[in-house]
C-alpha cells in the first residue's frame, strides 16, 4: 500500500490514486511485491535535518530512502521527499513540477529495488529506468 503524508508543508499530489498504482506498477515490473509505501514530503530544512542525523551528510538533497523490507520479495519503506529540492530541480530542468515529483517517486522505488547512483554507470541506468516508468505513467 502506498501512502503519502506531509511533514512541515503544505502539498497535495496530483491524480493520487493513479499515481499510486504507478507507484505499485513499477515494483512489480521489477520482480518485487509492494508492501506498505510511505512517501513523507517535506521541507528542504527538514530533509538537511534528516540528512545530518541519519546520514552524517550536511547537505541538500530532494530524497531519502530508508528500506524497512523484511522479505526479499517485498518492498517495504519510508521515503522522504523534499518538494522545495523537487521544485527547485524542476525548474532547473524546465519540467513541470509534477512530472519531477513522479521521477523522485520512481527514484526512491528503484533505490528500494537494489538500484544505486553512486557511480557514473549506476546513475545512467537509474536515469534509464525513471525515464522508462515516467514514460508509463501516461
Amino acid at each position: 500500500m502506498v501512502r503519502f503524508f506531509l511533514e512541515d508543508i503544505v502539498y497535495k499530489v496530483v491524480s493520487p490514486v493513479k499515481t499510486k498504482k504507478w507507484v505499485k506498477d513499477i515494483a512489480e515490473s521489477e520482480g518485487y511485491v509492494l508492501g506498505d509505501l510511505n512517501y513523507i514530503f517535506c521541507s528542504d530544512e527538514y530533509l538537511l535535518e534528516m540528512n545530518r542525523t541519519h546520514l552524517s551528510h550536511d547537505y541538500y538533497t530532494d530524497i531519502i530512502t530508508f528500506d524497512n523490507s523484511e522479505a526479499e520479495e517485498e518492498l517495504e519503506g519510508d521515503i522522504f521527499i523534499s518538494i522545495d529540492r523537487v521544485r527547485d530541480n524542476a525548474d532547473a530542468q524546465s519540467v513541470a513540477v509534477d512530472e519531477e515529483l513522479r521521477r523522485v517517486l520512481a527514484h526512491g522505488v528503484l533505490h528500494l529495488c537494489g538500484y544505486d547512483d553512486h557511480s557514473d554507470g549506476d546513475r545512467v541506468l537509474m536515469r534509464e529506468k525513471e525515464n522508462y516508468y515516467l514514460s508509463k505513467f501516461n
